[in-house]
């Protein structure tokens, strides 16, 4: 007889609580709280106890499918026991329970305050014109392919596309439950080995593109930016967009003066749409710098701030001479390339966040 908890023994050491009841209780609560009288006379605590049931319920739907697939695994092996024989969907729910084990094991370790929160997500080019810019585009489809297999939305805050390929500069917004703490693991320089298909001579070259993420903040956490401290600047919008774009000053960029951290948007067709998007991207960036200088300490973000150039990459994707995409940080490593480029990184997402976890381990 298989018993779930024995497969949850090594998530229960990360730290996660497999407390159903406890679970149950929390949501239950939550929810007499929205039918008492006067509950939304104040809408951002209403909308805020409507989120966490729905964060909570998400969990809740986690362990409840464990525990009907490990009922599942429990009847297949009965009936062998009795003699059935193997039962040809076994290897199938014996996938499906490690598929959804391996992400409750994660979840334990996404206990961070801002690791349940939205993500932005922004990719630079780095030196070499078009061929960093078009590695930058190969990145933007990876992650915008990710976000489909991994049911996350994804909305374009700025895109400004390369002067012959790829792309100079592109901030998306990432939406769902444990976005920034999964995409955290991306953070750094990525670089790129492979015959150029801009070449007419066919010659190898290596390219590099930055990858930055930012936790989107809610209403709940306030971060001050004085008018005095902003310059902001209009412009007209480039790439995608019809003739509208091209006809008004609609593109927003603003610098903040005492961090020097620069946001801009294009990407919405009017100037105020696009100033409250880059407000947006802003107090991420503020809120980040907040979080590193009160911790002390080199954040994801500032390790991901190297030079975007050799030596600083935290992974790598070679086409040629050999086909392989290895991670510097865990030495995890792959053939199968295509893959990887349709997407399929979460082996590395999950390698990243389990060395994280064990190192700061050690360090406790």
């Amino acid at each position: 007889m298989i018993d779930i908890k024995f497969y949850l023994k090594d998530i229960l050491k990360l730290g996660g609580i497999f407390d159903l009841d406890n679970l149950n209780n929390k949501i239950l609560k939550l929810q007499n709280e929205t039918t008492a009288i006067g509950f939304w006379d104040d809408n951002k605590s209403a909308q805020n106890i409507l989120k966490q049931i729905s964060f909570l319920e998400n969990e809740q739907k986690m362990w409840n499918s464990l525990d009907n697939l490990s009922e599942n695994l429990n009847l297949h092996f009965e009936l062998i026991k009795i003699g059935e024989g193997l039962d040809s969907s076994l290897e199938t729910e014996l996938n499906r329970f490690n598929k959804e084990l391996n992400h409750a094991e994660i979840l334990t370790i996404l206990n961070g305050p801002d690791d349940s929160r939205d993500a932005i997500v922004t990719i630079h080019p780095g030196a070499g014109g078009t061929e960093s810019q078009d590695w930058a585009q190969m990145l933007y489809r990876l992650y915008s392919r990710w976000c489909d297999q991994n049911g996350y939305k994804i909305k374009v805050m700025n895109f400004q596309s390369g002067d012959e390929a790829g792309i100079k500069d592109v901030s998306f917004e990432v939406s769902g439950t444990y976005a920034y703490g999964h995409l955290i693991a991306e953070a750094g320089v990525h670089r790129l080995v492979r015959i150029s298909p801009f070449d007419t001579n066919g010659k190898r070259h290596t390219s590099f593109a930055s990858v930055f993420i930012y936790p989107l903040l809610d209403d709940d956490i306030e971060i001050d930016i004085q008018d005095k401290d902003l310059r902001i600047e209009t412009y007209r919008a480039s790439g995608a967009g019809g003739q509208h774009v091209n006809k008004t000053d609609s593109a927003v960029r603003i610098t903040h003066i005492p961090s020097n951290i620069v946001v801009q948007c294009q990407n919405e067709r009017s100037q105020l749409k696009n100033k409250a998007t880059a407000i947006k991207m802003l107090k991420a960036k503020l809120y980040q710098k907040k979080q590193e200088e009160l911790a002390k300490e080199k954040s994801e973000l500032e390790d991901s701030k190297m030079d975007n150039a050799w030596g600083s990459q935290i992974r790598s994707y070679v086409f040629h001479p050999y086909n392989m995409v290895k991670d510097h940080r865990t030495n995890l490593e792959t053939g199968n390339i295509q893959s990887v480029m349709d997407g399929n990184i979460d082996f590395f997402i999950r390698g990243y966040l389990l060395n994280k976890m064990e190192k700061s381990q050690v360090v406790n």
